[in-house]
C-alpha cells in the first residue's frame, strides 16, 4: 500500500492506494500516531484504494473515535467495492462519506 500524506495547517489528507489488510494496517495507524497532534480535519481519500479488510476498518475506527475528541474526520472518493464494505459492516452509518 502507498500512503500519501499532505498536512496544511490544521488539515490533513491521507491518499491511500492499494490494499489496506492486514499486512499494511500497522503502517498507517504508524503513519496517523504521528500526524494526528493538532489536526483538527482529518481527510482519507480513498479513490485509489482496491480492497480494505478488517484490520483497515479497525484504523478507521479508531481515527474517527480520536478525530470526534478532537476534530473531524471524512472519507472521500469511495469506489464501489470499499462502499460495498462500508455498507454491509455498518461503517456507512459511522463515517462521514463524501463523494
Amino acid at each position: 500500500m502507498n500512503i500519501v500524506e499532505n498536512l496544511n495547517g490544521n488539515q490533513l489528507c491521507i491518499s491511500l492506494e492499494g490494499r489496506l489488510d492486514t499486512t499494511t494496517a500497522p503502517e498507517l495507524e504508524k503513519v496517523l500516531d504521528g500526524r494526528l497532534e493538532g489536526v483538527t480535519e482529518l481527510t482519507f481519500d480513498m479513490s485509489a484504494l482496491d480492497y480494505l479488510s478488517s484490520a483497515g476498518l479497525r484504523i478507521l475506527l479508531g481515527a474517527q473515535k480520536r478525530m470526534n475528541k478532537q476534530g473531524s474526520m471524512k472519507v472521500v472518493k469511495v469506489n464501489e467495492t470499499i462502499m460495498e464494505i462500508f455498507e454491509v459492516t455498518g461503517f456507512a452509518d459511522i463515517l462521514t462519506i463524501e463523494p
